[in-house]
């Protein structure tokens, strides 16, 4: 499995300048990574004031059982947090 490393934060960038793509090849490893990890490993944020503010959380082993919650990393900007976010909808009716 690939191997990621911390250091690498031009891939941080990359990422933040283009989530949806297309990556560099190392990028790519990394991206599909994180979504092969089984579930109870992911980190997830989490609302705690709709629209607000939100926290970074640990989805549980055991299904059923509480996240872990990480009080000291809250966020008020969703979109600082994970970049690409602010998408438009179009409702058609």
């Amino acid at each position: 499995m690939y191997e990621i490393d911390p250091s690498r934060t031009d891939l941080v960038e990359e990422f933040r300048n283009n989530p949806e793509g297309p990556h560099s090849p190392e990028l790519d490893l990394i991206v599909n990574r994180f979504r092969i990890m089984p579930l109870a490993e992911r980190h997830v944020l989490v609302c705690t004031k709709p629209g607000r503010e939100w926290m970074l959380a640990k989805i549980p082993a055991m299904r059923g059982a509480k996240m872990e919650l990480f009080e000291d990393h809250r966020f008020s900007d969703y979109d600082e947090v994970v970049p690409g976010t602010k998408i438009s909808f179009k409702v058609s009716t």
